[in-house]
């Protein structure tokens, strides 16, 4: 059974330039709905319900967007606007997806398994990327893609992207000897060597030497 889809709800707009001003202050954010061979289509959006969705969702989770209650699309978060200051959500980019067309995403990596340099050895394991650029058609894309690190036994060990096995149905657009992961070797101290000063004073506990006043009790 498919999980139920990521479901975002839409108003269509005529508001443009400065005139947006007036639904953000209503809790409002505009928005454009875009994609290949399809006009342009000004929205606005709940901010409340947005900024709960992108909290959860990644930028290759297809999204079903209802438009006026009626139009529907399904869209990809291609990116949004923040204000560094207030963080406050000023603007919106979907990208909306054609039936039969591929697009290009960057998919989440993530790490399964023990590595025996990590757990034994006492090194840090170390991920050089998190995401990888894929090309596919919407339906075929996934959550993410996993890989084991069990095969990094030793500090010089290494995975790279070509050894993260991919579905058939995806094309890797990423560098494939880009190294994913490895095992940095635990970080040594070495304490320093205090060596022993020529005339020093006798420890204490040592009999004077002969011809030498006691010291005082």
């Amino acid at each position: 059974m498919s999980p139920a889809p990521t479901v975002l709800t839409a108003t269509s707009r005529t508001e443009t330039g400065k005139a947006v001003a007036h639904l953000r202050k209503a809790g409002r954010i505009p928005a454009v709905v875009f994609g290949h061979g399809i006009a342009s289509v000004s929205v606005s959006l709940d901010a409340h319900e947005f900024d709960h969705l992108r909290k959860k969702v990644h930028s290759n989770t297809i999204i079903e967007l209802e438009i006026d209650g009626k139009e529907k699309h399904q869209v990809l978060i291609h990116g949004f606007q923040i204000d560094p200051r207030h963080r406050q959500l000023l603007h919106v980019d979907l990208f909306a997806l054609k039936k039969g067309e591929e697009v290009t995403v960057e998919i989440p990596l993530h790490a399964t398994g023990e590595s025996y340099a990590v757990v034994r050895l006492g090194g840090t394991l170390l991920h050089n990327i998190d995401r990888v650029k894929i090309r596919a058609l919407p339906e075929n894309l996934p959550d993410s893609f996993e890989f084991s690190i069990e095969g990094l036994v030793d500090f010089e060990a290494s995975i790279h992207l070509r050894e993260v096995a991919l579905p058939p149905d995806v094309t890797l657009l990423s560098d494939p000897d880009e190294v994913v992961a490895h095992v940095a070797a635990p970080h040594v101290i070495e304490e320093p060597v205090v060596e022993a000063v020529e005339g020093e004073e006798a420890a204490e506990g040592e009999a004077p030497a002969e011809g030498e006043a006691k010291p005082e009790e």
